[in-house]
């Protein structure tokens, strides 16, 4: 079909509802347009429509999404036969034993799974770039990332090939992709999603699934979808006060926003960044919410600590029992040079320091509570990144450079991290391109449970500044 790529997940599923085209034929023209895309932007880790056209034979259920086709992230969600590589040379040839209950809910949805997009080895840095898979390039600009640590997943979706993509974010990884590309990312408060069934949390509660898309609708709708408790689940996020899409149906009241314009590590934004910050201020104000200068006193220092000390220690372990799977050790010929770092840090972290991990982040999310609750604040805003997309290289795992690389990362996107800390929801809004036509998108955060008011803000600004007809160079819809 020809205007494939002008219909959102729910428009396509709309079309399958009324007959007018077949859920093969939506197989048929993802699997052609992610074979152009691979080509000019290597986003695929694998492809397997045979197993989507296995879905299609079997019968798909009656969902929201019947018949729309979607790839997840290679990295921790599974889906029974099919590679999982979590970009690491350690895993090649890995295949899943057992469907993910996220995979499950997709499948509960309507969605065929017929691919999977990259990621760096086990997503722990900002720019998917793998010494398996190679560089994920932007369709933006083919010389820059795409992000991470969900890269493929938002490259996919930005050139056209589907209208979501599956993806997951421990530091960032929905919001940071999504801000390089023009798309839209939500990571969902803690303990809104699954994580299943092999564990019900990654990172220590920081990681979470959600998904990259074009349209907020799609990203409300799958949610809705997907949202719940899990067998084995710990905790839980609290109820959503009605659906997720339903906040989409009216503009929320005017809004108390904070403008947080230095990130916990100091970090500023640059002159590109600022100007979309300025912008996105006058757009809310327009809208006729109150936007300050404003954010909540956090220990910079002690968060990026306790986030190096945790994932760290969460690397060491993942190899550790991979090696345990081998029966033999994993040489360095299968490790990339930074996380054989992290491991070898990993290690060696005292128990005590993991517990002042913990905390930090506790102290995190009350810091953040106290300033939002005190300053009657509804949401934050703060850029999803300091600057426009890195050029391919600076952020991989094997860096020409290790100390830029320290630098690069620790300053490409460092208000992420603190929503995985505390748990809170955050979202990146494609609301700026730059002068040279990159862009750079706009984060807000609310407080934990609050996703509705997120979506009910982002269905607003979505009307108000539409960014679904923006094609990037390397479009293949």
């Amino acid at each position: 079909m020809d205007n494939y790529a002008d219909y959102d997940g729910l428009g396509l599923a709309a079309l399958v509802a009324a007959g007018e085209v077949t859920p093969r034929e939506l197989l048929d023209a993802a699997v052609k347009r992610a074979e152009a895309a691979q080509a000019e932007l290597n986003c695929f880790s694998a492809l397997f429509p045979e197993m989507a056209q296995d879905q299609i034979d079997a019968g798909l259920p009656s969902g929201p999404f019947t018949g729309v086709p979607i790839a997840t992230k290679d990295l921790a969600v599974a889906i029974k036969g099919a590679p999982l590589t979590n970009g690491s040379r350690a895993f090649r040839g890995n295949v899943a034993a057992y469907d993910s209950v996220i995979t499950e809910r997709y499948r509960a949805a309507g969605l065929t799974l017929f691919g999977q997009t990259t990621s760096p080895e086990f997503g722990l840095t900002t720019s998917t770039e793998s010494l398996l898979f190679g560089e994920t390039r932007n369709p933006w600009d083919v010389t820059r990332t795409s992000g991470g640590s969900s890269g493929g997943a938002s490259a996919a979706v930005a050139a056209g090939v589907i209208a979501v993509a599956q993806a997951s974010d421990g530091g960032g990884s929905i919001r940071i992709p999504a801000a390089c590309t023009g798309l839209f990312g939500m990571k969902p408060s803690r303990g809104r999603t699954p994580m299943g069934p092999a564990t019900t949390e990654g990172w220590n509660g920081q990681s979470c699934t959600h998904v990259i898309s074009r349209s907020v609708r799609d990203s409300a709708a799958l949610l809705d979808a997907t949202h719940g408790p899990e067998p084995g689940s710990r905790y839980v996020a609290p109820p959503p006060d009605g659906t997720f899409l339903s906040a989409l149906e009216a503009d929320p009241k005017p809004l108390k926003i904070a403008l947080w314009d230095t990130a916990p590590n100091g970090t500023r934004p640059d002159a590109d960044a600022q100007a979309g910050l300025d912008a996105t201020r006058v757009l809310l104000e327009d809208l006729g919410h109150e936007v300050e200068e404003a954010g909540p006193q956090m220990d910079g220092e002690a968060l990026s600590k306790g986030l190096l000390m945790t994932v760290s220690a969460a690397v060491a372990m993942v190899f550790s029992a991979r090696e345990d799977q081998l029966g033999r050790p994993i040489t360095s010929e299968e490790i990339e040079p930074i996380s054989a770092q992290l491991r070898e840090f990993g290690r060696t972290v005292p128990m005590v320091v993991l517990m002042q991990a913990a905390q930090t982040a506790i102290q995190g999310g009350l810091d953040f509570d106290h300033f939002m609750l005190g300053e009657g604040y509804d949401l934050v805003l703060c850029p999803t990144l300091s600057r426009k997309p890195d050029k391919l290289g600076l952020l991989s795992l094997n860096p020409p450079d290790p100390e830029a690389y320290g630098v690069a990362v620790s300053t490409f996107a460092p208000w992420c991290a603190v929503f995985n800390q505390i748990g809170a929801p955050a979202m990146s809004v494609p609301l700026h391109w730059t002068d040279d036509g990159l862009p750079i998108g706009m984060m807000f955060g609310a407080r934990c449970g609050q996703e509705r008011l997120l979506y009910a803000l982002a269905g607003q600004l979505e009307r108000a500044a539409p960014w679904a007809a923006r094609r990037p160079p390397v479009f293949v819809g």
